[in-house]
């Protein structure tokens, strides 16, 4: 159960039902929401209303936002703010989050967007190798016409495999990275080439 983590200043009933200038975004972060549903939409094939949520939840001041206040503050339909927060939640961008005794759909982000979506990706790795490896298991090894079929399959298993390595490396140098930049220890990182070349 996610934890309540409600400013213990309002009262229950405000903590569970956030006041209505919490529910609309001032325009600047309104523009950020945005921007970052297009950019996720060309970038990642993200929905646009998939990459509002996300750019909402990031941007709100709320410590957790239901289903309704989404809908408002983004003028969106309810079936819409379902799928969409479906779909996030499943990838990992997006928690859910319980209070007790009350049965609306409450979200929120983690603090580490990106380093909780990296670590839940790292499921669908395992999905898309067991679907391969069951395409490899339907064919014969000792079918000369199955040759090409089969390094096809073998090299999409073995590269979900192999990715899980970087994933798992790539998360452990995350960690050690915003260790590093809480401690103050991390120094500013010169450009590369091909970045000053841009």
């Amino acid at each position: 159960m996610a934890e309540d983590r409600s400013d213990p200043r309002r009262s229950t009933e405000d903590a569970q039902a956030p006041a209505e200038h919490d529910v609309y975004l001032d325009a600047d972060r309104q523009d950020f929401v945005e921007d970052l549903a297009v950019m996720m939409n060309h970038a990642a094939g993200l929905p646009l209303t998939d990459g509002r949520v996300l750019g909402y939840l990031m941007m709100t001041q709320a410590d957790h936002t239901s289903s309704a206040q989404l809908a408002q503050g983004l003028q969106a339909s309810s079936g819409a703010i379902s799928m969409a927060t479906r779909r996030l939640v499943e990838s990992g961008f997006v928690k859910r989050h319980v209070i007790p005794g009350d049965r609306r759909h409450y979200f929120r982000t983690e603090t580490d967007v990106w380093g909780s979506w990296l670590a839940t990706e790292r499921r669908y790795l395992d999905r898309q190798r067991d679907v391969i490896a069951r395409g490899l298991a339907t064919t014969d090894p000792d079918d000369p016409a199955d040759a090409p079929v089969r390094e096809r399959l073998e090299n999409g298993r073995d590269y979900m495999t192999w990715l899980q390595g970087h994933h798992r490396a790539m998360l452990e140098e995350w960690e050690a990275f915003k260790a590093e930049r809480r401690s103050g220890s991390r120094k500013k990182r010169s450009p590369t080439a091909h970045e000053e070349e841009d």
